[in-house]
């Protein structure tokens, strides 16, 4: 099979799809590798670790997406990168399709195989895919929200974890999946005060067993939120439901009851995020301002770690790209029921419930249209 892996455009976006490492392995199974020029310059690959490792390397972007049978990629499709799109063609990414429509009909009209590394689910619930991008987003949120926090920043001028005889900050998070664990991990451990808010209450028996420190675990009500978000210094959207939007469990109405200065960070709005006040942003202008609180939604935090970020999304994408490259899409499907509960579109049809939902459109089973 002919793999193209172009380099990522969105703002401020370093990561790439493929290893040197994967791309060796995927050229020991016989497959061609096509890598737009630079690709992974920003994950500090060279082209040449990658021409080393079995890559032929394309100058442009045009040629790799024209050339390939599947495309992998990091970030979903661009504005810019539409025109790519085509009937027949396999796209392995973040999709995030239910807060983003515009896409969602681009992938329909043109009958791509839209396969999403978001919806990539276990039987047993888990999105392996997923899992290394929300470790690494929740362990950055604490970062982010720390340096937010700094006066020069704009914030209240607070440390993390205090000193002896200060308050440390009040740490919030709404949800304590990958996410919301991996940000408590964090924050617990610079002595910050945590309160995790969960719907799932053997999830917050869980993780008051786990997790040591300074901590208080909430089942998730409306008051129980709106009394966390008041007390809050730093406020942490982390919120999943797999493959569908956000629910906007913190008002605006909430924010404003916040002190000036505080941070929110919602790591959520990929799926349109679960703070109601939080708009997308990206590297380069990260934060606004509302109700004199600090809002942060980049929509790709990992990215600005990516030497890290593309180790472990690689690790964890490859068997399946393999599986893909060795058999056709269909064998893949039936053989690998997780990776046929990340397929999104089909052949101009909506296969993932939840996306469908999302747009009012018809929703087909996938298993249905596979012979």
């Amino acid at each position: 099979m002919i793999i193209g892996v172009p380099a990522e455009i969105k703002d401020n976006e370093y990561r790439v799809s493929l290893t040197p490492g994967g791309v060796k392995m995927l050229a020991h199974h016989g497959h061609q590798v096509l890598l737009e020029s630079a690709a992974g310059q920003g994950s500090g690959f060279s082209d040449e670790e990658y021409r080393h490792s079995g890559a032929e390397i394309i100058s442009g972007a045009h040629d790799v997406w024209g050339r390939a049978e599947l495309v992998v990629k990091v970030k979903e499709p661009v504005f810019s990168e539409y025109a790519y799109l085509r009937d027949g063609l396999m796209l392995f990414t973040f999709l995030h399709l239910a807060a983003d429509e515009k896409l969602t009909r681009q992938l329909l009209d043109k009958g791509v195989t839209g396969i999403a590394y978001e919806t990539v689910a276990l039987d047993n619930g888990h999105l392996p895919l997923l899992m290394p991008m929300s470790e690494v987003a929740g362990r950055m949120a604490i970062q982010v929200g720390a340096h937010y926090l700094e006066k020069m920043n704009g914030g209240r001028g607070k440390l993390l974890g205090g000193v002896p005889g200060v308050r440390p900050c009040d740490v919030v998070i709404i949800g304590g999946g990958s996410v919301g664990t991996n940000a408590a991990q964090m924050a617990l451990g610079l002595n910050a005060h945590v309160i995790i808010i969960d719907r799932d209450l053997d999830r917050l028996r869980y993780l008051t067993e786990i997790l040591k420190g300074n901590l208080t675990t909430l089942s998730s009500n409306p008051l129980n939120i709106s009394l966390s978000v008041q007390r809050a210094d730093l406020l942490i959207g982390a919120v999943l439901i797999p493959g569908a939007r956000a629910p906007r469990l913190v008002t605006r109405e909430m924010i404003r009851t916040m002190h000036p200065g505080s941070v929110v960070v919602d790591v959520a709005i990929d799926q349109g995020g679960c703070i109601e006040s939080v708009r997308p942003t990206t590297h380069s202008d990260p934060v606004i301002l509302v109700d004199h609180v600090i809002h942060y939604g980049v929509t790709n935090m990992p990215g600005a770690v990516p030497r890290t970020s593309t180790y472990a999304l690689s690790n964890a994408t490859l068997p399946y790209i393999l599986l893909l490259a060795d058999k056709d899409f269909k064998e893949a499907a039936r053989l690998n029921p997780a990776l046929a509960r990340g397929v999104n579109t089909y052949q101009g049809r909506m296969v993932h419930k939840a996306v469908a939902e999302s747009f009012n459109l018809p929703h087909h089973c996938l298993s249905d249209l596979l012979p």
